[in-house]
């Protein structure tokens, strides 16, 4: 059974529902039977190329919000990545995240989309590491097992270009607005990062109503 999941390396939610979907699928029966399959979504695609900035100044922004509000919400966010066992450092920047997309698109061909892709989560939200520009994704890149030459010919083209707008269009085509969002088996759609007990139980009901 397949399960595509639409997220964004700069969204804090898809971090954390990465890490309990993982936990779900641990305690799922016919785990090994699972294919899963990362798609690119980009929640703000009009950021400017490059590093950008201060993530609380983006959500002061955004949504309205006073410095020790955002504040406030930032660390609701880093308090629920705790729970889940997850390190989440303060400071980080904003960005465009289309390159890095990319990125996992090539991991995707190469077999290794879930390093690639956990490797980038890790850096930005981990260790606030900047994940935008092509010099840091090319080093994020070789330590998640890509090749270095071959990463440094994507990143200094459009190569995967194509296939991440395929992915963002086809959210689209789903409705998709929000992101984490979890298809599975074509027919199932969970939104959001719930808890690891609610994607074991989805994954039953979908693979016990399998066609």
């Amino acid at each position: 059974m397949r399960v595509d999941i639409w997220s964004d390396i700069v969204c804090p939610w898809c971090y954390i529902g990465k890490r309990e979907f993982e936990q779900g699928l641990a305690g799922f029966a016919h785990r090994d039977e699972i294919e899963v399959v990362y798609h690119a979504f980009e929640l703000d695609p009009s950021a400017p190329a490059g590093t950008g900035e201060k993530v609380l100044d983006m959500l002061s922004a955004k949504y309205g919000l006073g410095p020790e509000q955002a504040a406030q919400a930032e660390a609701g966010v880093a308090a629920r990545a705790e729970a889940a066992g997850l390190a989440y450092a303060p400071g980080r920047r904003t960005g465009n995240s289309f390159n890095a997309h990319r990125l996992v698109a090539l991991g995707k061909d190469r077999g290794r989309q879930g390093e690639v892709l956990q490797r980038l989560y890790e850096a930005y939200f981990g260790a606030a590491q900047p994940v935008f520009d092509r010099a840091d994704l090319a080093v994020l890149g070789e330590a998640a097992g890509l090749d270095p030459a071959e990463v440094t010919q994507v990143l200094a083209t459009g190569e995967y270009g194509e296939e991440v707008r395929a992915d963002e269009q086809q959210a689209g085509e789903l409705g998709i607005s929000g992101v984490p969002f979890f298809v599975l088996d074509g027919r199932f759609g969970v939104s959001g990062a719930q808890p690891a007990d609610t994607f074991t139980a989805v994954l039953d009901k979908a693979w016990s109503q399998r066609a």
